[in-house]
């Protein structure tokens, strides 16, 4: 059987693998896709989108444009990591398939009130607005939701845009904390677990040795992203944060982790989007995350590899 899904993702280089890993394998319907401001603004998360699905030789797919800004806080992006296009590292064609008209949040809510309930997975790969903003005009749609399975967070590893708080939940900690409070079962990639899915020379030539348009994009564009951690960090590679999102769909067992309480920051400007995450069970707060701390890197790697050859 296959698992029905909808992508909500702001492309960058790491979401545009993740959507090529979603787009190549068989127990994946992609409903959609749905597109946020994050690492670059709407209009680029959209274009790069819609890139990525002709990449894949799957122009049938609908893509949205939805929330062009944070539901209370002003926008921060990331050119500084992916490039003033967010998909900087290789020259693509500009998209041919047309946007859809419907906005991204009307297009989520009628899905899922369509949809049986919880035969839908929402993958969240940028910051939480849409779904926040589906959640609030719609609270029916939340017991709809089979599962919720993101990319967002970190405790143990810190923040990678401020001292305390990773990207995704810090451009929108509102919206974070909307999902993470709805009563829907969350998964989270937090970088506790993204930053051991590290890249390497020799995992970047395999995806360049595939030959195929496929495979040279995304070697191109772990080449260009990659650049800015190992300065960061002093790795000997980058993490690719959003693919773990459709890895564990395909193969949760490369992943271990433990279901927890994780409340989101929304008010100290200090700790903004800080994802508490109460990994040793301190708190009377009830779980509420399945919050991921550990990857085989190799199997996920390998899973990655093996699939984008299918493209």
């Amino acid at each position: 059987m296959t698992r029905k899904i909808i992508i909500d993702t702001d492309p960058g280089q790491d979401d545009a693998v993740a959507l090529l890993l979603a787009l190549a394998s068989p127990e994946l319907e992609v409903l959609g896709i749905t597109c946020v401001a994050g690492n670059v603004p709407l209009d680029l998360t959209a274009r790069n989108a819609r890139v990525v699905c002709e990449l894949a030789g799957r122009s049938d797919l609908p893509v949205f444009a939805g929330c062009d800004r944070p539901m209370e806080r002003a926008l921060v992006t990331a050119e500084y990591v992916h490039g003033k296009t967010g998909l900087d590292g290789i020259a693509l064609p500009l998209p041919r398939m047309k946007l859809q008209e419907r906005h991204a949040v009307d297009f989520l809510i009628e899905t899922l009130r369509a949809e049986p309930p919880g035969s839908v997975t929402l993958c969240p790969l940028g910051p939480l607005t849409n779904i926040a903003t589906a959640f609030a005009r719609a609270p029916d749609i939340k017991e709809r939701v089979a599962e919720i399975v993101l990319m967002g967070g970190g405790f143990f590893e810190g923040g990678n845009v401020t001292p305390t708080a990773e990207f995704n939940i810090y451009v929108d900690p509102q919206a974070a904390d909307i999902v993470l409070r709805a009563g829907v079962a969350v998964v989270m990639m937090p970088l506790d677990v993204t930053h051991k899915a590290l890249t390497t020379r020799a995992r970047i030539e395999a995806f360049r040795n595939l030959g195929t348009p496929v495979g040279h994009a995304v070697a191109s564009w772990t080449d260009f992203f990659e650049r800015f951690d190992m300065a960061k960090y002093g790795s000997e590679g980058a993490p690719l944060h959003d693919p773990c999102v459709i890895g564990y769909l395909l193969q949760p067992d490369l992943f271990s982790g433990r279901h927890i309480n994780v409340a989101v920051e929304t008010q100290s400007e200090l700790t903004m989007g800080m994802t508490v995450a109460d990994w040793w069970r301190v708190s009377p707060r009830k779980p509420n995350a399945m919050f991921m701390r550990d990857v085989d890197a190799a199997g996920f790697y390998a899973l990655l590899t093996e699939r984008l050859g299918r493209l």
